[in-house]
C-alpha cells in the first residue's frame, strides 16, 4: 500500500461516524468444556452461560471458539496472528476464528454469505445497513441485542445513555437492537465532502480563494494555462479525484454539485420541509452537470477521476514536480504524506463551501450512526451469545480502542505527560509514539478500526496533538481546522442517517436505491465527459426515472421519516 493511503487509513481515527462495511449446515458451537457440539436459534451446549461478570477477565473458564466476519484490510498482514487478536484471546479466552473478505469487495461477499445461509456466529464488521438490520432481524437470522446488552455490556449501555442520538440510531422500529456501530465522534468527519487546493499556486497564478463556482472555474484555467510548477510544461492537472468505493469522498460530483444542489452520493435523496425529494432529477442537478461539463471539456477535470482508484492517486500526486492543483477528498493523506518529508502536503487547504448563482452555499454532512458493524447470528449458542456481547464490551473501553488503532502501550501509544495538549487545547490523556524511520507498508499490530467501538468527541480530543496544525503530527488539528470552515454551512435538506425503513419494504428499498444510484452514476459521467448531449438526453434521463419506480422509492423513504418524527 502507498504511504500515502496508509496515512489516510490511519487518518480515519480519523474517520467515519458511524459506521458503516456480510449453511444450511448445523452450527459448530463448543460447549463450556470446550468440546465441538451442535446448536441453533441460541441452544447452547450449558444450562446457562457460563462468562465471568462485566469488567472481569477472562470471559470464559475454558476457551471458547468463536467464527467471525470481517474485512481484511491490505494493510494489515494476518488477522489470525495480529497482535491485537492475540491480546484479546489472551484477555478473554475466546479463540477468534475469522472468516475474512477483501475489504473493496466486503458488501458482495457479505450478500453472498447471507444469501447462502453460510455465515458464521458472528458479524464482527459488517457494514451492516438499516435495511440488511430489518430484514435479517425479521427473519430471525439476527439476534435482538437488547437484553444481552442490559446483562452483558455495561459499556455499551452506558454510551446509549450519554450519546443522545445513538439509542434512537440503533433501534429498529420493532423496539429491537440488531447491530452495534462504531461510534466515531469525529468532527472532521462529519464534513468529509471537502475540495484541497494548493494555495502556493493560487499565489503564483494571481488569484485568490474561490469562492464561486466561477471562481474557481477560473482559478483551475489558470493552473491549466500559467504553468504555476514552473516546469515549462503544460503539465498540470488542475482537478482530480477517485472513485467513492476507493477514496473517501473522492467522487467530485460531491462538493462541486453542492453550490446547486445537495449530492449526498449514495441515496440522492434532500429533505425540504419535512419532504422526501429526488434531488437527480431537479433543474439544480442539470445546472450543476453543465458545469462540471464545462469544466470537464476544457480539461479542468482529470479524464481520470471517474474510474481511478487512491493508489492512483497517490502515484499522480508524487510526480516530481508536482503536477497536482486540487483533489476532492475527506483526507489529503490520500495524495500526500502529511509529514516533514513530504512537505508539498502543507500547500494544500480546503476551500470552504461555493456559493452558487441562486444563492446556495451549503457543506455535506454526515451526522449520527448510518451503518452498523456487529450482529450476533442464530447460529451462536447461549455462551457464545454472552461471550460474543462481553467481547464487544470489552471493545468499548478506551485501552481496546487504542490497541485496536495503534498497537500495544508503550510501544506505539503511552499516557501523555505534563504540558501535553489534546485537540481542544486540553491537557492530554494519551499520546502517540512515533518513529523517525519509515512507515512500512503493511503492520500487524493493531486491527486499524475493524469491529464495533467507542470513540467520542472526548476520547478523541484526549490525544496529544501539536498546537501547531502543519507540524509533523498535527495533521488531526489541520484536519479539525479545515473542517471548521464548513460547518457554518451544514446542510439543513440531509436526509437523516439514522431512520430505518419498515421491514415489509427494506428489500425493495434496497434494490431501489442500487438501480437509482447506479443509474445516476452512470448518467453523470456521461453528461460530464460529454458522451452523452445535456440539451439533447436530458428529458429522456428524467424520464428514466419512471421506469426505475422512483416515486416508489421516495414513497418509503417518505413513509420512514414520517414514522420516526
Amino acid at each position: 500500500m502507498a504511504l500515502p493511503l496508509l496515512a489516510a487509513m490511519l487518518a480515519l481515527s480519523a474517520c467515519s461516524t458511524g459506521g458503516d462495511s456480510g449453511s444450511n449446515e448445523e452450527p459448530s458451537v463448543v460447549s463450556e468444556s470446550g468440546e465441538s457440539g451442535n446448536g441453533d436459534q441460541g441452544k447452547g451446549a450449558a444450562e446457562g452461560p457460563a462468562v465471568s461478570p462485566p469488567g472481569q477477565y477472562p470471559i470464559v473458564a475454558e476457551k471458547l471458539k468463536l467464527k467471525v466476519f470481517a474485512p481484511q484490510y491490505p494493510s494489515i498482514e494476518d488477522m489470525e496472528t495480529n497482535l491485537y487478536t492475540k491480546w484479546i484471546e489472551e484477555k478473554t479466552n475466546i479463540d477468534l476464528d475469522f472468516e475474512l473478505a477483501p475489504n473493496d469487495a466486503l458488501n458482495e461477499r457479505k450478500q453472498l454469505m447471507m444469501a447462502s445461509g453460510d455465515y458464521p456466529e458472528v458479524i464482527l464488521h459488517g457494514n451492516l445497513t438499516k435495511e440488511e438490520q430489518m430484514k435479517y432481524g425479521q427473519q430471525g437470522v439476527f439476534l435482538p441485542l437488547n437484553d444481552l446488552i442490559e446483562k452483558y455490556a455495561p459499556n455499551v449501555k452506558k454510551a446509549m445513555e450519554d450519546i443522545p442520538y445513538l439509542k434512537q440510531s440503533i433501534t429498529a422500529p420493532d423496539g429491537n437492537i440488531y447491530a452495534i456501530p462504531q461510534i466515531n465522534e469525529c468532527f472532521h468527519c462529519t464534513y468529509a465532502q471537502k475540495y484541497w487546493i494548493n494555495e502556493k499556486w493560487i499565489e503564483k497564478v494571481g488569484l485568490q480563494m474561490p469562492t464561486t463556482p466561477d471562481e474557481l472555474y477560473t482559478v483551475l484555467k489558470a493552473f491549466k494555462e500559467k504553468d504555476p510548477n514552473g516546469n515549462g510544461q503544460a503539465d498540470e492537472i488542475p482537478l482530480t479525484g477517485a472513485t467513492l468505493e476507493t477514496m473517501w469522498e473522492g467522487n467530485i460530483d460531491g462538493y462541486l454539485m453542492a453550490p446547486f444542489i445537495y449530492n449526498d452520493g449514495t441515496k440522492y435523496l434532500m429533505v425540504k420541509d419535512g419532504k422526501v425529494e429526488l434531488a437527480a432529477n431537479k433543474d439544480e442537478w442539470r445546472q450543476g452537470l453543465e458545469y462540471m461539463n464545462k469544466l470537464f471539456s476544457e480539461g479542468l477535470i482529470d479524464k481520470a477521476a471517474f474510474t481511478q482508484n487512491a493508489d492512483a492517486v497517490s502515484q499522480l500526486a508524487n510526480r516530481d514536480p508536482n503536477v497536482l492543483g486540487s483533489i476532492t477528498t475527506a483526507l489529503i493523506s490520500y495524495a500526500y504524506s502529511p509529514d516533514d518529508k513530504h512537505p508539498v502536503h502543507k500547500e494544500y487547504a480546503t476551500v470552504p463551501p461555493l456559493k452558487g448563482p441562486n444563492g446556495v452555499q451549503q457543506a455535506g454532512y454526515y451526522g449520527g450512526v448510518s451503518n452498523s458493524q456487529f450482529a450476533i447470528t442464530n447460529k451462536a449458542s447461549e455462551l457464545q451469545q454472552a461471550a460474543a456481547m462481553r467481547l464487544v464490551d470489552l471493545l468499548f473501553t478506551e485501552e481496546a480502542v487504542a490497541r485496536q488503532e495503534f498497537g500495544p502501550k508503550d510501544e506505539k501509544w503511552r499516557e501523555a505527560q505534563a504540558g501535553e495538549l489534546g485537540l481542544d487545547g486540553q491537557p492530554a490523556k494519551y499520546a502517540r509514539i512515533t518513529s523517525d524511520q519509515p512507515a512500512p507498508p503493511t503492520h500487524n499490530d493493531g486491527w486499524e478500526q475493524i469491529g464495533p467501538s467507542l470513540r467520542t468527541a472526548e476520547y478523541r480530543a484526549s490525544w496529544a496533538v501539536p498546537q501547531d496544525p502543519l507540524a509533523e503530527g498535527g495533521y488531526e488539528l489541520r484536519l479539525y481546522l479545515e473542517s471548521k470552515k464548513y460547518e457554518p454551512y451544514k446542510s439543513t435538506q440531509v436526509y437523516p442517517s439514522s431512520v430505518f425503513i419498515d421491514s415489509k419494504d427494506a428489500s425493495e428499498a434496497a434494490q431501489l436505491q442500487t438501480n437509482i444510484a447506479s443509474y445516476v452514476r452512470s448518467n453523470m459521467a456521461q453528461f460530464i465527459t460529454g458522451s452523452k448531449n445535456i440539451e439533447k438526453d436530458w428529458d429522456a434521463y428524467v424520464k428514466g426515472f419512471e421506469g426505475l419506480n422512483a416515486a416508489r422509492y421516495l414513497e418509503i423513504h417518505q413513509k420512514a421519516i414520517d414514522a420516526n418524527q
